[in-house]
């Protein structure tokens, strides 16, 4: 079977607003020519009949553990999407539910790439002005990590920017609390040694720039920032909470009187383009890299926008064989 046809699995019980916002997303990419196979409970999908469906009995919670859940629910939508992946059934996953146990259905029943120590994940954080977004990585998955693991997180990170964005040569910097090398922790001043070896990049292409701080996530001149997954998912939560209480006030002080009402309808098409850079919709979700296949976590509040993003992204990165490019990069 050309695998060009196989649809991308979409966990239709996952996320705050599923299932009707996911099957609206999911409807966008049929529409748009993306196969699609809705993963979800029978009475979610009974009225579906445009769009193939793999029907699931259980759903994993948003606030259940992880690993208890994916074990002991071997028939909900998250497992059964995953399950698809590895059977040949589709290209790719997504889900807007569980982050954790997205990742423990992927690495479970997908699998890790040869060589991969840590699967990561990989967000795109909008920068202004430029087209491409800066990756950064891990954004979550590995609370803890070692230097080793580092070095490969900007390895994939590389490949990613490559394939996604068609970055030629990914500048990658560490993060850290300063520029200077001697900054930041054990586990940063070592890594730091270890990024500067040439034979990685060279692997990837990509250029190790030394260390960069919490100020640069969105920094143009950097494409791949790498870091452990619990300071990584700080900074990434940092930054969403900061761009939701300034656009917050933005739209507070457009409404506070006539005058500004009418100051903000001739602001808003120049206002427009900055909106949509800053939108989480308009990404769609992060990846899991390090899987055996495309696997797309999306945000829980993601509405039919961003699950039409994910999917297309997803879709995209698998029939250009982007898991395979990580494969000869991490390949020993």
């Amino acid at each position: 079977m050309n695998p060009i046809v196989l649809p991308v699995a979409v966990d239709a019980m996952g996320g705050d607003n599923a299932p009707s916002e996911i099957i609206k997303g999911a409807e966008l990419a049929v529409e748009a020519g993306i196969p699609v196979l809705l993963v979800g409970h029978p009475d979610a999908l009974s009225d579906i009949s445009d769009i193939p469906t793999k029907f699931a009995s259980e759903v994993i919670g948003m606030g259940e553990d992880p690993a208890t859940a994916v074990r002991k629910k071997k028939d909900s939508s998250l497992v059964r999407s995953a399950e698809a992946v590895r059977d040949g059934e589709a290209l790719a996953m997504i889900s807007a539910g569980n982050t954790g146990a997205t990742m423990a259905s992927a690495l479970l029943k997908i699998g890790r790439i040869r060589g991969v120590s840590r699967p990561a994940i990989a967000t795109p954080i909008p920068v202004l002005g430029r087209a491409n977004p800066n990756i950064l990585l891990d954004s979550g998955a590995n609370a803890e990590c070692s230097p080793e693991w580092l070095v490969q997180f900007a390895e994939m990170g590389a490949v990613y920017a490559r394939d996604r964005f068609n970055t030629d040569k990914p500048k990658i910097g560490l993060l850290s609390i300063g520029e200077e090398p001697g900054k930041g922790s054990p586990l940063i001043k070592e890594a730091f040694e270890l990024l500067n070896d040439h034979d990685w990049q060279m692997r990837c292409s990509g250029e190790f720039i030394g260390n960069v701080e919490g100020r640069d996530l969105m920094n143009p001149d950097i494409d791949v920032v790498v870091t452990d997954g619990f300071t990584g998912n700080v900074a990434l939560k940092a930054l969403e909470g900061t761009a939701k209480a300034i656009v917050g006030a933005l739209l507070d002080v457009f409404s506070s009187s006539p005058e500004a009402k009418e100051g903000a309808s001739l602001l808003a098409p120049s206002l427009m383009p900055l909106y949509e850079t800053l939108d989480p919709e308009s990404v769609g979700g992060a990846i899991l890299l390090g899987i055996k296949g495309v696997s797309m976590v999306s945000h829980g509040s993601s509405g039919p926008k961003a699950i039409f993003n994910a999917i297309s992204t997803a879709y995209e990165l698998s029939i250009d064989k982007h898991v395979e490019h990580l494969e000869q990069v991490i390949k020993r």
